[in-house]
Formats: C-alpha cells, sequence, structure tokens
C-alpha cells in the first residue's frame, strides 16, 4: 500500500433487516439472500466467534471459513451506541480497505453490519511478543498513519473529545456522582474531568503528529496469516484521527491483555524493535528517507511512553461505562480499576522522562536510574 490522500466512498448499501441477537439464524438468513443470492440455505453453516466482549460476531459460509466468500456479521452490543459513532466507523471500513489495509464491508442493517472475512490466525499473547510478528504489527500500523486526510484539511485529535464523552455519560449515569469525583472498585477516587484536563496539558504540546489511528489494536483485532507473512487489523469502532504516539501507546497496553497482566507490558529493548520498524514503515509510506535515527527513536519512545496513560485513562472511563450499561458477561468493574490503578502507578515514572544525553540517549527518571 502506498500512502495516499482518501476520497469519498459510495454509499453504503442498507438493508432493511433487524437481528435478534438471541435468534439471529432467521434475520441473518434474509441478510444472506441479498448479499450471497446463489447461496442454498440449506448448505449455509454458521460459526459464532467470542473473542469480542462487546458486540456478537457470527461467521457464515459455504463449505469451509477458509474460503473467499464468507460473511461476517456483527450484531452490536446493547448500548454501544453510547460510545461508537457508526457512521464514521463505515466511512473507517471503507477507507482502510480502499487502501488495502482491511476488509470490504458489504451493507449495513438495523443494529449491525455485514463485511468480508479476513483468512489467517486470531493473535494470541505469545505471537504477540514474536519479533517476526510484532516488526509486521509494526510496518502496517506505519502504512495506516501514512494514509492522508482529504485536502490536508486541519483535524482534531479524537482521544479529548472522546474522554469527555464518557466523562459526561458516567456523571448523568451514576446519581451519586454529582460532581466529577468518582470512586472505582472502592479502591480509587478521584476527578475525572480535572485529571483529564491535566493530562490534556501535558500531552498537548509533545508534538506527536495526528494521524489515521485505529485506536483499539488489541490481540483479537489483528489478523495474522502465516502462509502470506502479513498482519491485518479488524474492527474499526474507534478509528478516527488521533495522536500517533497514542495509537502506539494503546496497542502497548495491549500486551497486558483483558487480564491487565502488566508485567507482559514490552520492556525497553522490545519497544525500541518495535518502534524501529514503525519508524522504518512510516518514513518510506510517507516517501522519506527511511534512516531512524536515536533522536527520533528516543523523542517517539518518550511520546508512547506518555500517550500510553492516556490510553489508560480513556479506557478505564469506558470500563465504568460498560459496567453499567453492557449485557455481556465480563467485569467491567475489575477492568476499570486495574486500567485506572495502573495510571496512577506509572504517571509519574513516565512524565519523568523527557530529557535526551547529548548522545541522544533516554534519560530515565532518578528512581530507575538509581536502581539500574
Amino acid at each position: 500500500m502506498e500512502s495516499g490522500v482518501f476520497v469519498a466512498r459510495d454509499p453504503l448499501l442498507h438493508v432493511d433487516v433487524h437481528v435478534d441477537e438471541l435468534e439471529p439464524h432467521r434475520g441473518i438468513l434474509e441478510l444472506l439472500s441479498r448479499l450471497r443470492p446463489h447461496w442454498n440455505a440449506h448448505d449455509i453453516q454458521m460459526k459464532t466467534f467470542t473473542e469480542g466482549i462487546t458486540n456478537q460476531l457470527i461467521g457464515c459460509y459455504i463449505g469451509s471459513l477458509q474460503e473467499p466468500g464468507c460473511v461476517l456479521v456483527r450484531l452490536y452490543g446493547q448500548s454501544t451506541e453510547l460510545f461508537v459513532n457508526r457512521n464514521r466507523e463505515i466511512e473507517m471500513f471503507q477507507i482502510m480497505h480502499s487502501h488495502s489495509c482491511g476488509p470490504e464491508i458489504y451493507c449495513s442493517f438495523h443494529n449491525g453490519i455485514c463485511y468480508e472475512f479476513v483468512m489467517g490466525t486470531v493473535l494470541d499473547d505469545e505471537l504477540l511478543r514474536q519479533p517476526s510478528i510484532y516488526r509486521l504489527i509494526a510496518a502496517e500500523m506505519g502504512r495506516i498513519h501514512a494514509i492522508q486526510q482529504k485536502h490536508d484539511l486541519h483535524v482534531e485529535p479524537v482521544l479529548w473529545a472522546k474522554m469527555s464523552q464518557y466523562i459526561t455519560l458516567v456523571q448523568s449515569s451514576s446519581p451519586a456522582c454529582t460532581e466529577s469525583v468518582h470512586p472505582v472498585g472502592g479502591v480509587l477516587s478521584f476527578d475525572m474531568l480535572a485529571e483529564m484536563e491535566s493530562l490534556r496539558r501535558a500531552l498537548s504540546n509533545m508534538g506527536s503528529p495526528i494521524v489515521l489511528c485505529h485506536n483499539d489494536l488489541l490481540t483479537k483485532n489483528i489478523i495474522y496469516n502465516q502462509n502470506q507473512g502479513t498482519v491485518k487489523f479488524i474492527d474499526y469502532e474507534y478509528a478516527d484521527y488521533n495522536y500517533q504516539a497514542f495509537d502506539i501507546g494503546n496497542h502497548f497496553n495491549e500486551f497486558a491483555g483483558m487480564e491487565c497482566i502488566y508485567s507482559r507490558y514490552p520492556g525497553p529493548d522490545l519497544q525500541r524493535d518495535w518502534l524501529t520498524a514503525y519508524l522504518e514503515s512510516y518514513k518510506h509510506s510517507t516517501a522519506r528517507e527511511v534512516t531512524v535515527t536515536d533522536g527520533e527513536l528516543s523523542q517517539l519512545y518518550i511520546q508512547v511512553c506518555k500517550f500510553s496513560l492516556a490510553s489508560n485513562l480513556l479506557w478505564g472511563f469506558w470500563a465504568i461505562l460498560q459496567s453499567r450499561f453492557s449485557s455481556i458477561d465480563f467485569d467491567f468493574q475489575r477492568y476499570a480499576t486495574a486500567r485506572l490503578k495502573y495510571y496512577f502507578e506509572k504517571k509519574e515514572e513516565y512524565f519523568g522522562l523527557g530529557l535526551c544525553d547529548q548522545n541522544n540517549s533516554i534519560v530515565l527518571p532518578e528512581s530507575k536510574r538509581s536502581s539500574q
């Protein structure tokens, strides 16, 4: 894929169907009669995927999932319209596909979308740490970040608007939360709005470029095709323009998994290797000199550490809301507590980063230098 300016796509087909999430078979067959009219209904097989925690995902096929033509049907989760701009999601699908970075979207319906099945293996925590694979992920993110916006229009990062939206929803959904201060899991109590504003002031001056971001690159949203030696990113519910360093820092946080085992967070050596592969791809895709300097690497490392804080704060707020609205069997309250606790644990350390010595090497905070 080469970097290029994206243009408006043709309107997406909308099918006037509502699929019952408890008994989806009939509604899905109605969708497939439009999308795959040559399929015999008696031959259609369906497989329910359980990787997602906010939506239902059902694969529909004849013969085998790995054969061309398989259709994925995604049913939106309960109250997810509070979190996701569905029109923007469809636009992101079309942009990614037009640059060979994502699957084709076939249609929308009242409570979901249908799109192309991406062949390959859903990543797990072990594959995520393999150098040959994480370098592919870094390079693919670099290519996506190089996609240019229309007519070079100024765009705002989605981060602060999304975080503000979540704070407002938390306040409106909790009678006890008359102000911004909110207790989380009986452990944390802090002023959400003040914390966001403090972080905004610190990060807005970091100089991280605003680029097209996935914004939710957890393992289950990465498909690895071993035969082709490629990775593809799927699910664009949160894709939008955002800070380059946020997308990377958010991905590094996902090394901890939904269990939030932060001992899995990538160490400096893995991060530097990952970031080198990323910068080579990003610079190549934006037609710049590919050589990566120590100074560029150190600067991005520092930016990513600090923006990873914003990732924890954002998803902590998101999980508080999910604990109130979602019907999915997942302990969102525990997840919110873990993300926000880690935010406060790492805040001082990461904001202690910021200086480089005369060799452009990262200068660690005093507490870290004294222990090494």
